[in-house]
């Protein structure tokens, strides 16, 4: 399957993108994890690939930077394993891999739910893309009518790079908070057509097949998360950039790298107008951290 180009095109005179920048995923059943996982850590290192791979029995998430020959055959190895022919790849472009190093680990979930009832592969949730959700949003309801609410699954310091206007945002630390929250305010959304959004699709798409499981009637998941909408629409609808697991921190609604960094100390997002502040020292500290005891 062809995978989807997320980064925007080099201008004249620029100097090319020299790495390639892949983010996918899939929920299928995976078995003998430990036999797999010498096998991607092989072709990743023979490829000189960086990023992570997580295996789990539910499924393949993957984060991962290369050159454009390499990641293509390393797709095309993935691609050989029949559970995964399908696998789409969201990507990127930038001067310099998105990663330092390369791991392989073996984890419970692909993304931390703690909701074992929730099997993704036995029937996805509903889905809207990219286009559709800005024709809605542009109208103010669905086909049907009805008012179109957007739900934010991503931790509060994410969001607070950027997100969708007017978006639910229960400020969580960690995604197994939200299935609580998501129930206790179930009569919010009643008569409401409601859209769950991530990054890339992981998060929203857990969290839509949580909400159908528990009686939302009228649940959602956004295609391929804010990158692929990025993609298709741009930033129509959304305040801010989006912040993403990599040295880059955060892209526009041009797939660009912006100036936003973490804190190397405490790890907190800096936005451009905070590292103006005198507390901000490169590798030190930041207006979050600064003054305050570390553990």
């Amino acid at each position: 399957m062809q995978a989807s180009t997320l980064g925007a095109p080099v201008q004249a005179g620029a100097a090319p993108a020299l790495f390639v920048n892949i983010a996918a995923y899939k929920f299928i059943t995976l078995e003998n994890l430990e036999e797999l996982r010498p096998q991607y850590q092989d072709i990743t290192q023979r490829l000189g690939l960086k990023g992570t791979i997580l295996l789990t029995p539910e499924g393949i998430n993957m984060f991962l930077s290369g050159t454009r020959e390499n990641i293509d055959e390393y797709l095309a190895w993935v691609r050989a394993d029949a559970r995964l022919a399908d696998l789409e790849a969201k990507e990127s472009l930038s001067t310099e891999q998105s990663h330092k190093r390369m791991l392989v680990k073996i984890k419970a979930e692909i993304i931390t739910m703690r909701m074992p009832l929730i099997k993704p592969e036995e029937g996805r949730a509903p889905f809207v893309d990219a286009k559709t959700l800005k024709r809605w949003l542009d109208a103010g309801h669905d086909d049907n009518g009805k008012p179109v609410v957007m739900v934010d699954t991503r931790n509060d310091f994410e969001v607070d790079v950027g997100t969708f206007d007017n978006t639910v945002d229960y400020r969580i630390k960690k995604f197994t908070e939200f299935p609580q929250l998501i129930e206790e305010h179930k009569a919010d959304f009643e008569g409401k057509t409601v859209v769950t959004f991530c990054t890339g699709g992981i998060r929203c798409e857990k969290a839509a097949i949580h909400m159908q499981n528990i009686g939302y009637d009228n649940v959602y998941q956004l295609e391929g998360g804010i990158l692929k909408y990025f993609e298709d629409v741009g930033g129509a609808h959304y305040t801010g950039d989006c912040f993403v697991f990599d040295y880059r921190t955060a892209l526009n609604p041009q797939l660009q790298p912006t100036e936003t960094v973490q804190c190397f100390a405490c790890r907190a997002v800096v936005t451009p107008r905070q590292q103006l502040a005198p507390e901000y020292v490169y590798e030190v500290s930041c207006p979050h951290c600064h003054g305050k005891a570390r553990d």
